[in-house]
């Protein structure tokens, strides 16, 4: 059984994630948990039209594994993992995919379960958890954690920048896409003095608004609003607010890893700590480490989806995270150990009040940067990988390989060029970044579409 990928469950409520595996799912990390001691759940869902079933199937499996649960209903993951310290949770939410997915996360003390525990969920699932003695199954209740989870956010932004000016408030555009910011990000920020503007603000499980995942393509109409409407700042999220996109007054979409390498120099700069780490990924930009380094901090890879391993390992190593991102995606460590969007927007923006988007950006060397997708086959991925681990190195003979988290080459200008297997889907990654970043692109998507018919033909 493979059930889990880089994060948590994922897939078509039709044939993967149906209200049978979510209750299995319930009863297997309900039996986990209790054997750990723990015998409190708090449940949460996005907007999707499967989530009430899901989460209806899912809380029936923990009460009969003996855990008590309360219902939180719709709300954001952040605002879900925050609920979720001292004790554990459950978000019902696919993120960015389409309506037709859902999907299972799972959480302890605020952050999302590790490769060690999943395993352990997926084993018993496997196993076909049964129920506990009928006077000691879980109770269920009701609560509302959104009102305290906003009021952190704020307070907690409020520690940076500097607020909107009252004359000339800041004006943002939030895009919430359907989803569950809509309950969030719109409200922290205006109780942060901004001028707030939504577009796609009602919670909707079909997405009729754009498409769940916000890209540069998806994010058109809030581009084109920002552009022609004076906004200052332009915000997209995906469907359970983890995610967050920025666009500027020009309406043209900020580079995440440039969002990242602002957000890292800020933390770096802002917390006093004596070795400060902001622990990131393979695919991100070497702008993140030269601003990080500047800054007085430095900076520590993990792989793609694995961040709160990262966290753990660099604290257990005696080091000071400061903020851990991988592209869209960001632990605001000194707030919370879970992935928010909704505080990224409230930061971002606070930032952004103080010194002007242009301002923060000027810093950041924006190197040209590409990302490519290679068809492969799940079943093919290893080997493919095996081959590139050699001929990857021989087509750039001039960088220096490392093997740690897919094939990375450095080369002697700091470029670089990363290949790596999807963990969600059937293709091999390509992430370059290089003044030449087209032709290396090229070769290095060759490369990998001649290791693909190697073991496939």
């Amino acid at each position: 059984m493979d059930l889990f990928g880089t994060a948590g469950i994922r897939g078509d409520v039709r044939d993967r994630v149906t209200t049978d595996l979510a209750l299995r799912v319930g009863r297997a990390v309900g039996a986990h948990a209790r054997e750990a001691g723990d015998r409190s759940f708090v449940v949460g869902r996005d907007g999707r039209t499967t989530g009430s079933g899901l989460a209806a199937a899912v809380e029936a499996g923990l009460a009969a594994a003996g855990v008590s649960v309360e219902r939180v209903g719709q709300v954001p993951t952040p605002a879900l993992a925050s609920a979720s310290r001292g004790r554990r949770g459950v978000m019902l939410t696919a993120s960015h995919n389409p309506p037709t997915d859902n999907g299972i996360k799972l959480f302890v003390d605020g952050q999302e379960y590790g490769e060690t525990a999943e395993r352990a969920v997926e084993d018993r699932v496997a196993a076909e958890p049964g129920h506990a003695d009928w006077d000691e199954w879980g109770t269920r209740s009701e609560a509302d954690p959104l009102p305290a989870y906003r009021e952190s956010v704020v307070d907690y932004a409020e520690q940076f920048g500097a607020p909107p000016d009252e004359t000339e408030p800041l004006t943002v555009a939030v895009d919430c896409g359907n989803g569950v910011a809509a309950v969030a990000t719109p409200q922290v920020l205006r109780e942060l003095g901004v001028r707030v503007v939504t577009l796609n603000a009602t919670v909707d499980g079909h997405f009729p608004g754009r498409e769940s995942k916000p890209t540069a393509e998806t994010l058109t109409d809030l581009r084109q609003f920002v552009a022609d409407d004076g906004a200052d700042l332009g915000i997209g999220h995906d469907g359970d607010a983890d995610r967050i996109v920025i666009v500027d007054g020009d309406g043209e979409v900020v580079h995440e890893d440039t969002v990242l390498a602002i957000l890292a120099e800020a933390y770096v700069r802002a917390r006093e700590l004596a070795d400060p780490v902001v622990v990131t990924t393979p695919n991100a930009s070497g702008r993140i480490d030269e601003r990080v380094t500047a800054a007085g901090g430095r900076v520590e890879r993990v792989a793609l989806g694995y961040l709160h391993d990262g966290i753990a390992d660099v604290r257990d190593a005696g080091g000071d995270v400061a903020f851990a991102a991988e592209p869209w995606k960001h632990v605001h460590t000194a707030f919370g150990d879970w992935i928010d969007g909704v505080a990224s927007a409230a930061v971002l923006t606070r930032l952004v009040a103080a010194d002007g988007l242009a301002a923060l950006r000027e810093p950041v060397t924006e190197r040209p940067y590409r990302k490519e997708s290679v068809d492969c086959p799940d079943d093919a991925k290893s080997a493919t990988m095996e081959r590139l681990a050699t001929t990857l190195p021989e087509r750039f003979p001039e960088t220096t390989a490392a093997t740690e988290y897919g094939v990375r080459l450095t080369f002697p200008d700091d470029a670089w060029v990363l290949v790596r297997p999807s963990g969600t889907e059937p293709y091999v990654r390509v992430y370059a970044e290089s003044d030449d970043v087209d032709a290396v692109v090229e070769t290095a998507t060759e490369t990998v579409r001649t290791a693909v018919d190697g073991v496939t033909d």
